[in-house]
């Protein structure tokens, strides 16, 4: 469903038509939009000039495809994306409307962007990709990792860049990965009980939608088994992760506002770089390592930015 900040009768004649699309419905995305919304007024853009239009359909290819293209039809100026699968929605749906994406875990990788010095295309934005050498590095710390359970959905390029980093690291550092694909809701409890089953050390969710969606539920069958998870997922510490290294949705959101009040100003999208996350924290959650009987040590404690008690 579509929703509007102004009715569009009103807003059309006056000024411009932003259109967002979230790629689920998960908090990091709400924050990252609310963010937007409010980044954008302060640069001259509110009610009186701009609309704002939101959808989040059902996570899948065609919902995504559809959104965009009632964004086409009702001439939405620019789109911003959030998230990988939509921003590549939006890529493929929209020619001449400039894309603005946030919270894309490598906008390269991903084919997003053909380079950090500019997308090459009609798009820009800002990428949420923090080290996952850092955040594994950390979760070694806390206790040994023989073997490290990767949720994952083979059908989304962001996961899927995850997990090959994921491996490259395993490899190097003598860590055995076992992989739980959960591209379809129907598999989803059988993939992860046998990714329990296979009594990993430590589990590392990906930016998935179904490990954003479902996080709380791996987080309690995994605490029943006194498995840390850990993850990359803004929000993840306050959802349960042991140890979690996250990009600020705020940022992402204020980023996506700056690159669309200059695109609305005239600027062309292919002339501006893609920008690194700038606030990023690793938190640490005393509360979750608690309750599955782990001592931080020291160490860990103060590479940390931020401890949740």
């Amino acid at each position: 469903m579509i929703c509007a900040l102004v009715p569009a009768s009103d807003s059309r004649a006056a000024g411009k038509l932003v259109a967002a699309l979230l790629t689920c419905d998960l908090p990091r995305y709400r924050e990252a939009h609310k963010a937007f919304v409010k980044a954008l007024v302060l640069k001259g853009y509110d009610q009186s000039n701009v609309e704002v239009i939101t959808q989040t359909p059902n996570p899948d290819l065609i919902s995504w495809s559809n959104s965009v293209r009632k964004f086409s039809a009702i001439g939405a100026d620019v789109i911003v994306a959030y998230g990988t699968s939509a921003a590549l929605a939006a890529l493929r749906e929209s020619h001449d409307i400039p894309v603005v994406y946030a919270d894309v875990y490598g906008p390269v990788e991903t084919g997003v962007a053909k380079s950090m010095a500019s997308s090459g295309r009609n798009a820009a934005g800002i990428s949420s990709k923090v080290p996952l050498v850092t955040l594994i590095k950390t979760a070694m710390g806390l206790k040994p990792i023989r073997s490290l359970g990767v949720v994952c959905a083979s059908r989304e390029e962001g996961a899927q860049v995850q997990l090959k980093e994921a491996r490259r690291i395993a490899a190097q550092a003598g860590i055995t990965l076992v992989e739980a694909n959960l591209s379809s809701a129907a598999g989803f409890d059988a993939a992860l009980a046998s990714l329990f089953a296979s009594r990993v050390d430590c589990i590392y969710v990906t930016e998935c939608t179904s490990g954003g969606r479902n996080f709380e539920k791996i987080v309690h069958r995994a605490s029943d088994l006194k498995i840390p998870v850990i993850s990359q997922m803004p929000g993840a510490a306050h959802r349960g992760a042991t140890i979690s290294l996250e990009a600020d949705p705020v940022e992402q959101g204020q980023v996506a506002a700056d690159y669309v009040a200059r695109i609305l100003g005239g600027k062309k999208p292919s002339q501006l770089p893609v920008v690194t996350p700038k606030r990023v924290d690793l938190i640490v959650n005393m509360k979750a390592a608690k309750s599955i009987d782990l001592n931080v040590p020291f160490p860990v404690l103060t590479a940390a930015t931020r401890v949740l008690k």
